[in-house]
């Protein structure tokens, strides 16, 4: 009897000599090929499931926008041996397309957390409750963001280094930045005391522009801004986005770090794989491994000889200490949870918020508005062929301001996001989990309409929430707790954003366009006067969204500082061959876009790490 094997190796044979099968053995051919390859598969599965454990130098737990820098860095000293645990699994390519972005908020490359209820914002969400995305899969949330390119303030790392963080001002963190940067704007190019063209992550203007994008600038512009590059000296200003694109295309932290690299000899990559402990002798408070479930099959622990690196992103990073024995002492007790390490693990939670309802109408087609299914196939054909239009364009926001509301004392407190009408692309505002109520009453009369919309971003939020564990199952979603606006300052300041929004629709390159204000009232806040404080501040309560910026649950601080989980070089304190490397370690969020700081954050730890243990 001849084998499946054997007449899958009579096909190739046949096919290499360019000789057709008989029709009768098509189908069996077809289903030779497809039964090897199965059975390939099942075999790789089982080497997985029972093969010895395996000892690395570093393990890298998480691998988005940090985890894929660190395990290309790294990587790059032939003699260590690297692996990258991803509970995701690879980035598609239909994920790179610009425009697309929001859709994946319901895929398998979003984590699918949501914020606990709150009364105080996300009233008008379905359950009151905000969709938290935060990307799942290599490139992690670097494949779910706008690629909107921004440092943040100088003053921002100035005063991380004033809290006691030693290293990590302005001027320290600079060269980490000019590091991965591939400036491709002609007219920065040659700014070489803040650019660099050697990186690896393009940043560029989307190639395709509308009228209205050019309008906000201008208008900028005539209240008495400059058109600046806001990653150089001046941050108050306008400007066009800088985005991390090419050739149309986003350019993740796969894309850009892990892709080139990935047939290193010295660095193992294992998808699918859900980090649920990390592995600490009790009695020495040394790291020496990680226990994972690969596939969600197989239980299996894989063993670092020097460091476990976690950089699983502002939400998994401190679940994963908690669940592995470092947090609050009571929480973890509550959760029948061994307490090795008493930390101050999931609080200092900080987002950049906004809410999704401030709209204006324009009298004619010079937006970003895709009318129905036949229009965002052309547009889809147009992409294609010749990477450009508007598919070309993060998320559809094609410009920003950041502006000091209070002292102008040139650090900012409002981020102005110019962009497309939502309501015209078909799938954006389900990404956002709406009431039915609000989609039917207020947002449906705009999809015939031509316009566009401002996000007033709070980019200093005083209020800080918590992340925790609901139970010790690492299956189970964390409680995420952002307690937005539980700060009085920071409703002031996003209303006074809105009211500097309003201002600048007023001016000539706007009106050049009949720009108006979208004056239907929403639902939820009929008992207030249209374009009063009150009103604004209920529809921030109710359209409240996150950005995608959450910050800080892994808070760097010196050792004077009592919340500070890990210390200037991100070593986890109290814990031997731990760190943390991603978002959760900022003391502060920056005022401004988290990515560029999150390549920063990692490029500088692969520096330390480097560091030390070539002297060691």
């Amino acid at each position: 009897m001849v084998s499946w094997k054997s007449r899958q190796r009579n096909c190739e044979e046949m096919v290499d000599m360019e000789q057709s099968p008989d029709p009768r053995d098509k189908t069996q051919c077809m289903l030779a090929t497809t039964l090897w390859i199965v059975t390939l598969l099942y075999m790789q599965l089982l080497s997985y499931a029972f093969m010895s454990p395996r000892e690395y130098d570093f393990i890298i737990v998480g691998g988005g926008s940090a985890g894929c820098l660190l395990a290309a860095r790294l990587s790059e000293v032939s003699s260590w041996k690297v692996l990258l645990l991803e509970a995701g699994g690879p980035e598609h390519f239909i994920e790179d397309i610009p425009l697309l972005t929001p859709m994946f908020f319901t895929s398998p490359s979003n984590w699918g957390f949501e914020a606990e209820k709150n009364d105080s914002f996300g009233r008008g969400m379905k359950n009151g409750r905000l969709i938290w995305p935060q990307g799942k899969g290599l490139g992690g949330s670097s494949v779910l963001n706008d690629m909107v390119y921004t440092r943040g303030h100088r003053r921002d790392y100035d005063n991380w280094e004033a809290l006691g963080n030693t290293g990590w001002d302005y001027e320290k963190v600079l060269h980490y930045f000019k590091k991965f940067e591939e400036m491709r704007i002609s007219k920065y190019i040659n700014d070489t005391e803040y650019h660099s063209v050697d990186g690896e992550i393009p940043v560029d203007y989307p190639p395709y522009r509308t009228p209205l994008s050019t309008a906000f600038v201008e208008s900028g512009i005539s209240k008495g801004y400059e058109e600046i590059d806001y990653n150089a000296k001046n941050q108050i200003g306008f400007s066009n986005s800088q985005t991390a694109i090419k050739n149309g295309a986003k350019i993740s932290s796969y894309r850009a770090f892990l892709e080139p690299v990935i047939g290193r000899k010295n660095l193992d990559i294992l998808k699918r794989s859900f980090a649920t402990k990390i592995i600490i002798d009790t009695d020495t408070k040394e790291t020496y491994g990680v226990q994972f479930n690969l596939f969600g099959l197989f239980a299996m622990e894989a063993y670092a000889s020097k460091e476990v690196i976690v950089s699983a992103g502002v939400i998994n990073s401190p679940k994963l200490l908690m669940l592995s024995g470092i947090g609050p002492k009571e929480h973890l007790e509550d959760n029948d949870i061994t307490v090795i390490q008493d930390s101050k693990v999931g609080y200092n939670l900080q987002d950049q918020t906004t809410f999704i309802n401030l709209y204006f109408t324009v009298n004619e087609s010079v937006d970003l508005q895709i009318n129905n299914i036949p229009d965002m196939l052309k547009n889809l054909l147009q992409y294609y062929s010749k990477r450009n239009g508007k598919f070309t364009v993060p998320t559809g926001f094609e410009a920003l301001s950041f502006l000091d509301v209070g002292i102008p004392d040139g650090y900012p407190e409002i981020e102005l996001f110019f962009g497309l009408l939502l309501p015209t692309i078909p799938f954006y505002l389900s990404s956002f989990g709406i009431l039915s109520r609000s989609l039917n009453e207020f947002f449906k009369p705009l999809k015939s309409r031509n316009g566009f919309t401002i996000f007033p971003i709070l980019l200093r939020p005083y209020s800080t929430g918590r992340v925790m564990l609901k139970n010790g199952d690492p299956n189970s979603k964390p409680l995420i707790y952002p307690r937005f606006f539980s700060d009085s300052r920071d409703m002031e300041t996003l209303i006074s954003g809105v009211k500097l929004a309003l201002e600048f629709t007023k001016t000539l390159p706007f009106q050049k366009h009949d720009t108006e204000l979208y004056s239907e009232l929403l639902p939820q806040c009929e008992s207030h006067e249209f374009g009063s404080d009150a009103y604004w501040e209920c529809c921030a309560r109710e359209m409240t969204i996150t950005v995608l910026h959450s910050t800080g649950t892994c808070k760097m601080g010196p050792d004077s500082d009592p919340e500070a989980v890990v210390d200037p070089r991100l070593r986890v304190r109290g814990i031997q061959n731990l760190r943390v490397v991603d978002a959760s370690i900022m003391p502060v969020i920056v005022s401004g876009h988290t990515l560029a700081p999150v390549y920063m954050i990692a490029e500088k730890a692969a520096d330390m790490i480097q560091e030390y243990w070539k002297e060691t």
